[in-house]
């Protein structure tokens, strides 16, 4: 795992060195992604109809519900990688 730990935080660190700003859909992908690597299931209560971009990252993370943290990690890596292309 510590070889796939050290992708990932590579990964992460790629992501801030992309050569253009992702778009909504891509963002709200890698935060769900790495929120599932980093923390596993979604937990808490749902953010109110009013806040909107809470709202969109719960849902976005709560759609990975049931990802082990090691295929989330593996997931995240293969993303950034396909941004890079």
């Amino acid at each position: 795992m510590t070889d796939l730990k050290s992708q990932f935080e590579k990964a992460a660190r790629q992501v801030k060195q992309l050569a253009k700003q992702p778009d909504s859909d891509t963002m709200l992908r890698l935060y769900a992604l790495y929120k599932q690597a980093t923390q596993g299931d979604v937990a808490g209560t749902r953010p109110g109809p009013m806040d909107f971009v809470g709202r969109a990252k719960y849902d976005a993370w709560a759609e990975l519900k049931g990802m082990s943290q090691r295929e989330a990690m593996q997931a995240y890596i293969d993303f950034v990688e396909s941004l890079q292309q």
